[in-house]
């Protein structure tokens, strides 16, 4: 069987991928990045982003990626497109299977598959994304200011994100499918106590509405199935995340969620020689520059251990 051996392998791209990548490479580690499923990760389904340091006239998701990856590649870093379907994480050097078959053998393993953002499902969600549909209120809110905008869940999630965009907006909605809310109960009385929120009990998302221009209403329906439409130009859906963790639940501690635990303030998992960057390891703030920070921590987390191990 034909091995390709690697210092260093990160596996996902996005933010967190590719800024482990430029370290790594400018660490001399000749670093193998495999993209998965979203080359670019959950940045390229947006459309513009305007919190991003270092640009101050905003840029779209998929550009901004684009420069990252083209930095990591100025450096070295081997970026192929496929899918890393099988680890072996018992013992170093790990052994990494591809889609295709391929095999690789890596001294230190790099985790940046971070994670997907739960939707309702509907073919018009689907239709409206990046047109008033969005995932991440302090992603997008900011578009949304003095308009009107619906928060669907119930959880703190939703709840922050509902309070968050009452800054901001004219009136939020929130959407919820229960006579409660799932939140804390101090994040219910934040929610309850502001003027700008109405909550909508026992209601679901039958329907985006929208036109050429986006999102311009909701058609929800009630326990009775009575149907209501409600005007507004966004819709947030905070039901929450799925970290992509499926391929190392076997190998990596894992907390309730389902996110990979990290050592202290390091990117360190609890195999040796195992690093974890981005959303895959980060439910509290799920921020492209936060994830590429944390790219930054890992690629240097690998760079020290294969250093103390020489």
């Amino acid at each position: 069987m034909n091995v390709e051996h690697v210092k260093c392998l990160i596996i996902g791209s996005g933010p967190a991928g590719y800024t482990a990548a430029i370290y790594t490479s400018r660490a001399n580690l000749h670093p193998v990045v495999y993209e998965g499923l979203a080359p670019g990760g959950q940045l390229t389904m947006t459309t513009d982003v305007e919190n991003f340091p270092g640009y101050p006239d905003g840029v779209s998701g998929t550009a901004m990626m684009e420069s990252i990856r083209n930095q990591a590649l100025r450096f070295g870093a081997d970026i192929r497109s496929g899918l890393i379907v099988q680890v072996d994480l018992s013992k170093r050097p790990f052994i990494a299977t591809t889609d295709g078959g391929h095999t690789l053998e890596a001294e230190t393993l790099i985790v940046a598959t971070g994670a997907t953002a739960k939707y309702l499902g509907l073919a018009s969600e689907a239709a409206y994304m990046g047109q008033g549909v969005s995932a991440c209120a302090t992603c997008d809110g900011f578009f949304y200011r003095k308009q009107d905008v619906v928060v669907v869940g119930g959880g703190d999630t939703a709840c922050e994100d509902a309070l968050y965009l009452a800054g901001l907006c004219r009136k939020v909605y929130m959407v919820v499918r229960r006579n409660v809310l799932r939140a804390s109960k101090a994040m219910q009385k934040r929610v309850l106590e502001t003027p700008n929120i109405e909550v909508l009990w026992e209601h679901q998302t039958k329907e985006v509405l929208g036109d050429d221009n986006g999102v311009n209403g909701v058609l929800l329906t009630n326990a009775k199935g009575e149907e209501r439409t409600v005007a507004v130009t966004g819709l947030f859906v905070a039901i929450g995340h799925h970290p992509n963790t499926e391929l190392f639940k076997n190998w990596l501690t894992l907390d309730e969620q389902g996110y990979i635990v990290t050592e202290g303030k390091s990117t360190a998992t609890g195999v040796e020689g195992v690093f974890a960057c981005g959303d895959v390891q980060d439910p509290v703030y799920r921020q492209a520059v936060t994830a590429a920070g944390s790219g930054c921590m890992a690629g240097i987390d690998a760079e020290r251990f294969l250093l103390a191990k020489s």
